[in-house]
């Protein structure tokens, strides 16, 4: 599988702590392109503040210290689904972007990994107060057309692509 490089090569488990040329803080995250049977994508609706504004994103987040991206994409799915059984199928997507994140504007590296369900539409339950924390608004089951017609922004914008590429492979 090839994966679209977009950032300079770094380790599977990053430092704790970084900062890039300009001094600016790095965050290290981990998402899951989580697909179901019928290959729609599971997106959580984000409501924050400029310069993240309302946006959709894959599950995931944060790396914890000592953490790689693969086990913090699938720790991080679990907190915000409540799903322990899914099993990552590979890496498909690198990007880094701006966003605020604690009071701080950051940079946020990302790794993104496809993986699957075998539940159509598989509900969410019982994370809704994770959900008010971490600032999740609401979560659905998107289409390719969905995704195509899009009045919000999903990030990474090319998740439609990201998608079919993976749709293509199987």
């Amino acid at each position: 599988m090839t994966i679209p490089e977009r950032l300079d090569p770094d380790p599977d488990v990053p430092p704790p702590l970084s900062h890039d040329d300009l001094g600016m803080i790095i965050r290290y995250a981990g998402r899951v392109v989580l697909l179901d049977p019928d290959d729609r994508v599971l997106l959580m609706r984000y409501v924050d503040r400029p310069p993240n504004g309302v946006h959709w994103a894959t599950p995931g987040g944060g790396l914890n210290p000592g953490e790689d991206y693969a086990t913090g994409a699938l720790r991080e799915l679990a907190e915000e689904t409540g799903w322990t059984d899914i099993a990552l199928l590979g890496e498909v997507y690198r990007w880094a972007h701006m966003m605020e994140y604690g009071g701080r504007v950051l940079r946020q590296r990302e790794r993104l990994y496809l993986a699957r369900t075998s539940q159509p539409r598989r509900a969410i339950t019982g994370v809704q107060a994770m959900h008010a924390s971490d600032g999740i608004a609401a979560w659905r089951w998107w289409t390719l057309a969905d995704l195509d017609a899009a009045a919000e922004p999903i990030w990474p914008l090319c998740l439609a692509s990201l998608v079919r590429d993976a749709l293509a492979r199987d």
